[in-house]
């Protein structure tokens, strides 16, 4: 259980509670969204790395090099 050092009569002060965001609003969207878009253009390099890998393997038994 976590100790709190209140000092004073600062718990039962009567001014207004207040909030305090350390995100802005769409923040998790603009997040998700960036993470998605890192994952497709990791899905379209890997896929141009098969690609390249696939035609120095095979490339010159198929005539192309």
């Amino acid at each position: 259980m976590s100790q709190h050092n209140i000092v004073g009569s600062e718990a039962f002060d009567r001014e207004p509670f207040v909030l305090i965001r350390s995100v802005r609003n769409g923040g998790m969207r603009r997040r998700r969204s960036r993470m998605a878009l890192a994952f497709m253009a990791g899905a379209a390099a890997a896929l141009v790395g098969g690609l390249v890998t696939a035609v120095v393997v095979f490339g010159p038994a198929l005539g192309v090099a």
